[in-house]
């Protein structure tokens, strides 16, 4: 596989400044020279992701994950560090080498290859649907009042029967290991190919380029023996659980607000009738994948899934999942029908529209969910009821949000704010105190294997100067203060790679550092870049850090001699006088750096 040198990843990660890229899976806000938000590889209520903009790198001071642009995107993605370089340059449009390793060559071609065929199915099933024979999909597409216009922005088919759509992708020119990869025809026992699907009204899936990536398939014969929905197997170019149905459209609306829903026809529905910020989850429950995509393309994520038990523990998995993705998800409140595109249908856009404007919160809903269990005209559940809605309440941070919270549930439920305040105060107290015992105990086992942090403190600043302010501190760092004055393991192999690197300036010792491949020391590197020192003056700085150093020096020189001259046995008279002369002197000069 073609090795990509130092100075092609080095472009490539100019190219993606690291805030933009972040930004596009987290909520970053500015404070002071640095970015905050909620981290995203792990769950937090209180943003510790701190993203430098100068240094172009992140570091989570919760979990302790840090890195550059190549990091976050292997770990946000779980990609291969070569996967997410390969992102990066596709998202800067900068050209790479092609491999010359034949395997990695074969498989890209079959790439190609199916994007081409899904591409030539698609038009397949479309023109289909307007033939003769598709008499079945035209009424059953009556039934469902899609227009044109509908049927031609979403690509909507009609499959074929036996092998027709074989038979078509031959005459193409497609080979049968290429069409076999897609997934769209099998081979049976004898050796036939056989269409997958077959009399379906057909919706091609697309990826957030507009790529058709797979496909769904919706019954039309009165068959029970088969399924209502069949999709595409996952494969080379498909898989359910990073892409969300009609977000290639979605994405291109006005709205800074998302609508999920659960199926293709809801989407399609809304869409006609003026809703065109909607995409469908692809039958599967809410992946965190799926959560970033929304997160990326959105400021609000409505939830909008059917109303039966099923579509409601749904919304609470999706709610969950958005809200450690850090996003405003909201939940739309739907009554007299089973899902929205009956809705839109019998009631209409204007009273959907009404629906999605008074979505409510994930507290909200929480509380809703809760208040379903209990008959609240008896004592004894409505105290049941009391003590669990508290619970949610107490989670949230904000004092505003949850003092109206509070007033909301105290009017609508009858019961007094003095009672609420007090069980949630209670709550709260709680929970601080098991947060704090457990970070009391993380404390003091932290503290029994780390070294002194002011020592930490100090060498990671070491570092620091070296990586920004090189010409300035490098000569006088490296004459007084050596590898083997630092105690991190971490910090002298940063240490080490400096002082082999040729480099010149900052910006070199910093790619000379970015290359050091370990995880842990990028993890080390970039929370050192992210963290306010204070420096006022870089000179004054570099002087008090060798100073520490050199005293530090003298003072374990002078316990040296002193151990000594408490065993004289072994010291001649000289010997004595030259070690008090050198105690004396060290005392002095200690008394003058005080």
């Amino acid at each position: 596989m073609v090795q990509y040198t130092d100075e092609l990843k080095e472009e490539i990660r100019a190219a993606n400044d690291i805030v933009d890229v972040i930004s596009q899976y987290v909520t970053l806000k500015r404070s002071g020279r640095n970015f905050f938000g909620l981290c995203p590889f792990h769950k937090e209520k209180s943003p510790s992701f701190s993203v430098s903009a100068d240094r172009q790198y992140f570091h989570c001071f919760g979990c302790n994950k840090g890195g550059d642009v190549f990091t976050f995107i292997s770990e946000i993605e779980r990609i291969s560090f070569k996967e997410a370089l390969e992102i990066l340059a596709e998202r800067a449009k900068i050209e790479l080498p092609v491999s010359e390793n034949a395997e990695f060559n074969k498989n890209q071609y079959l790439k190609e290859r199916m994007y081409k065929i899904n591409a030539e199915t698609t038009m397949f099933y479309h023109e289909r649907l307007y033939k003769p024979l598709a008499k079945i999909a035209q009424d059953y597409v009556k039934q469902r009042k899609l227009d044109n216009n509908t049927l031609k922005a979403f690509k909507i088919g009609y499959s074929g029967e036996f092998n027709e759509l074989y038979k078509n992708l031959k005459v193409k020119g497609f080979k049968d290991e290429e069409i076999l990869a897609t997934g769209l025809v099998n081979k049976n026992e004898k050796g036939e190919y056989i269409d997958r699907f077959r009399k379906r009204l057909m919706f091609p899936i697309m990826d957030v380029s507009g790529r058709v990536i797979a496909f769904g398939g919706r019954k039309l014969e009165n068959n029970e023996k088969i399924a209502k929905y069949i999709n595409s197997n996952e494969n080379l170019i498909y898989s359910k659980k990073k892409h969300l149905f009609a977000l290639n459209l979605a994405k291109l609306s006005d709205s800074k607000k998302i609508i999920l829903v659960e199926g293709y026809m809801d989407a399609i529905s809304l869409y006609q009738r003026g809703f065109n910020n909607v995409v469908a989850s692809l039958g599967t429950a809410l992946t965190e994948e799926q959560g970033r995509l929304l997160r990326k393309y959105s400021d609000q994520v409505i939830l909008s899934y059917d109303s039966d038990g099923a579509g409601q523990e749904a919304i609470m998995r999706g709610l969950s999942i958005l809200e450690n993705q850090g996003c405003d998800a909201r939940v739309l409140q739907m009554e007299g029908a089973k899902d929205p595109d009956e809705y839109v249908i019998k009631y209409g856009s204007g009273r959907f529209k009404l629906l999605v404007d008074n979505a409510i919160s994930l507290v909200e809903f929480k509380i809703k969910m809760i208040k379903s269990k209990y008959n609240l005209e008896n004592s004894s559940d409505k105290i049941r009821f009391l003590k669990e809605i508290t619970k949610v309440l107490s989670g949230v941070e904000n004092k505003i949000e949850k003092e109206i919270y509070i007033d909301k549930v105290s009017e609508k439920y009858n019961i007094s704010k003095e009672a609420i305040y007090a069980e949630v105060n209670k709550a709260s107290y709680n929970k601080d105190k098991n947060e704090n015992l457990i970070l009391k105990n993380l404390v003091s086992k932290k503290q029994e294997i780390e070294l002194d942090s002011t020592v930490i403190k100090r060498e990671n600043m070491i570092i620091y100067l070296l990586i920004n302010h090189f010409r300035e501190s490098y000569e006088p760092i490296v004459t007084n203060i050596s590898i083997d004055d630092l105690k991190l393991d971490a910090n002298k192999i940063i240490f080490k790679k400096i002082l082999e690197s040729s480099a010149e300036d900052s910006e070199k010792i910093l790619q000379t550092v970015a290359n050091i491949e370990d995880l842990e020391i990028q993890s080390h590197v970039s929370e050192i870049l992210v963290t306010d020192y204070g420096i006022t003056s870089i000179e004054k700085c570099i002087e008090d850090v060798i100073n520490i150093y050199n005293r530090d020096r003298l003072i374990n020189r002078k316990l040296e001699i002193v151990k000594a001259l408490k065993n004289t046995s072994n010291l001649t008279e000289k010997q004595k006088s030259e070690l008090g002369n050198e105690l004396n002197n060290i005392i002095n000069e200690l008394a003058k750096r005080k």
